[in-house]
């Protein structure tokens, strides 16, 4: 029943923010487009419910910016100022209600990772592929990027073994409260380093 109510629930948000939010998405765009952040939407190949790939649609925050052998630049060196406000108020994030209207998302679950990474998930990391990814997540309203990959990982997995209403109704409100306060720990905008493997699980009872 948990599961029904909860794609309901997304189905409907999403739908009606996309709609009420047109706008605002417009607007974002428009300022991305002046800021050099071309093209305006980044798609990235990500990892969903039952290790399916998908790509997520988001604001682009960095330009594509690149050395002398053509190769990109650092994520760091490539993230404006422009795309580190849109990080910092989640609006580069506000594309993703249509993956949730196509069922690639949910609006709360684990956030996706890059599908390049599968590969090097232990059993228990993979923990996260039985429910559906979320825009935002335990993880995000408890430290985003400045927790490490095993931190992240560990959240993860105890929301997948904990969710259910009252857990994501935390969540929701705990990330509305965050961005209406920009409450967040120095480095949760950051770009997030490169995920290689870990060599020992972090669990977090």
């Amino acid at each position: 029943m948990y599961e029904v109510s909860k794609r309901l629930f997304d189905l409907t948000a999403a739908a009606v923010g996309l709609v009420l939010l047109a706008p605002l998405l417009a607007g974002v765009a428009g300022v991305a487009w002046l800021g050099g952040l071309r093209p305006v939407l980044f798609r990235q190949q990500r990892t969903g419910y039952g290790e399916q790939p998908f790509f997520v649609l988001k604001f682009r925050t960095m330009t594509q910016r690149t050395d002398a052998s053509g190769q990109l630049l650092p994520d760091a060196e490539r993230l404006t100022s422009l795309g580190r406000w849109l990080r910092r108020t989640s609006l580069d994030e506000l594309p993703q209600l249509w993956n949730v209207l196509r069922g690639e998302l949910s609006l709360v679950g684990p956030r996706p990772f890059i599908h390049d990474y599968l590969p090097l998930y232990s059993a228990a990391q993979k923990q996260r592929f039985r429910v559906r990814p979320g825009i935002t997540g335990w993880a995000q309203v408890n430290g985003r990027n400045a927790r490490s990959w095993e931190e992240k990982f560990a959240l993860d997995n105890w929301y997948v073994a904990h969710r259910g209403w009252a857990l994501d109704v935390r969540i929701l409100f705990r990330t509305l409260t965050h961005l209406l306060g920009h409450r967040r720990q120095p480095g949760a905008d950051a770009p997030a380093p490169r995920f290689t493997g870990s060599a020992t699980p972090t669990v977090i009872a």
